[in-house]
């Protein structure tokens, strides 16, 4: 009995795992030759919501990496966040 049990609760746990990552995206946000570090800095603060240094340095990653996550979560949360990110003329993808 304790066998099934925990091969039950194994699995449960397994089931819940996937439902709540399935609708989870990431937000990317691209490094061009065009954008200054302010303007991304400063669209990084006013779109998602970052503090000053949490947007420094994922603009530094942008730069240095080439691309950067600045957001997780739900695809119907992260698409008005890339549409505005697009707007301000800087490289943004759901993922």
């Amino acid at each position: 009995m304790t066998i099934y049990g925990t091969y039950q609760e194994e699995e449960l746990v397994d089931i819940l795992e996937d439902v709540g990552m399935e609708d989870h995206k990431d937000l990317m946000v691209y490094n061009d030759d065009v954008n200054t570090f302010d303007h991304v800095i400063d669209t990084l603060i006013r779109v998602c919501k970052h503090s000053p240094e949490q947007a420094e340095q994922c603009t530094m990653l942008i730069h240095y990496r080439g691309k950067c996550c600045v957001k997780k979560g739900p695809f119907k949360e992260l698409k008005p966040m890339r549409e505005a990110i697009c707007e301000a003329g800087i490289d943004a993808r759901i993922l």
